[in-house]
């Protein structure tokens, strides 16, 4: 009852293309491969270039405001 049969994916893949049309889920799954090129090309390009060094975090304002009370 947790798992589904094959006949029910038969059943839904049935009747997404009937509501969707053919032409519609073919350009759906070439926009998505288009989509997984994108991401893997942008992993490569993240991966060839070489980190920036980090610049130090400067104290927040309200930390310091809260030092210049205490010194006074």
């Amino acid at each position: 009852m947790g798992s589904l049969s094959i006949w029910h994916w038969i059943l839904v893949i049935l009747v997404v293309v009937l509501l969707f049309g053919r032409g519609k889920v073919s350009d759906l799954m070439g926009d998505v491969a288009k989509g997984i090129k994108s991401f893997k090309k942008g992993l490569a390009e993240d991966d060839a270039t070489p980190a920036a060094d980090p610049k130090p975090i400067e104290q927040q304002t309200a930390v310091k405001s809260e030092a210049e009370k205490a010194q006074s």
